[in-house]
């Protein structure tokens, strides 16, 4: 598969994907609505691919030439050429719903339809399809570049043929797959997320974060407590990710503690702003 792959926002973890594929030798289009995030992840580009040559990973020509790899735009109708797609919205059903249905219209009928969604079933995305046999979950790790590993959603309808052309795509970008069943939260999140709310409760009852993460890094031998976790992932994605999985399961122990909801109503979401549980500035 040596085709265009076309990745639907340019956030964090948008931005990551394309840098891989980019790295990757693949051409990529990159769908942004919102200029100043697209800018961002521009420059941020650029960055990674100056630290690469820092670090002695290529060359400057190799450097530039997966830099002009990837195109930005603002239009999902200009992805008529794609044969593999990356959904990287924020974790909200009804907008992501309305995204494949935008995107089922728009790309060819051969192409793959993928989500790097955190915790909605494939099967509810698939549905806003006519082509639910080529609709899949990718769910990368932040930061995607540097992870390599990849939790794999089948749905119920996701094809043979879908499953192979997606793990030759990760194997090309020197990712291992790994399959899991489509179910709200899949394997990491369905359990991760309950992690993150148990100890931002705790922040909640007079435990400091350094604390709750010292106690999993030194005691348990992780090497990051779940409250820097959730500052790397995004508390913004956190809590979308919690309010999708009590959406979807109705179980009590997805909800959003006092700690964590006033830290995002004030703007705090971890490493991309420069503070969150823990202090980066």
């Amino acid at each position: 598969m040596t085709g265009i792959v076309a990745v639907i926002g340019a956030g964090t973890m948008g931005a990551g994907i394309a840098q891989s594929l980019a790295q990757a030798g693949r051409d990529v289009i990159v769908v942004e609505p919102d200029p100043a995030a697209t800018e961002r992840a521009r420059r941020g580009l650029n960055e990674a691919m100056r630290l690469a040559l820092l670090l002695g990973r290529g060359d400057r020509s190799t450097a530039l030439e997966a830099a002009r790899r990837v195109r930005w735009t603002d239009r999902i109708d200009e992805l008529d050429e794609v044969e593999f797609v990356i959904e990287c919205a924020v974790e909200r059903i009804e907008l992501k719903e309305q995204l494949f249905a935008e995107l089922d219209r728009a790309c060819p009928p051969d192409a793959v339809l993928a989500s790097a969604t955190s915790a909605i079933p494939i099967a509810r995305l698939a549905a806003a399809t006519a082509r639910p046999d080529r609709v899949l979950g990718l769910h990368f790790m932040n930061p995607a570049p540097l992870t390599d590993t990849v939790e794999v959603v089948r749905g119920d309808k996701t094809s043979d043929e879908t499953m192979a052309r997606a793990i030759e795509l990760l194997t090309a970008l020197g990712k291992e797959a790994l399959i899991v069943a489509d179910r709200a939260g899949f394997v990491i999140n369905r359990l991760l997320m309950v992690s993150i709310a148990q100890a931002a409760a705790t922040v909640d009852d007079g435990t400091d974060a350094a604390t709750v993460d010292a106690l999993f890094e030194r005691c348990l031998g992780h090497r990051m407590g779940p409250l820097r976790t959730a500052d790397l992932i995004g508390l913004d994605n956190v809590a979308d990710t919690i309010e999708v999985l009590r959406r979807e399961t109705g179980e009590d122990h997805y909800r959003i503690p006092s700690a964590l909801a006033t830290l995002v109503a004030a703007g705090h979401f971890g490493r991309k702003t420069g503070q969150g549980f823990h202090d980066y500035r």
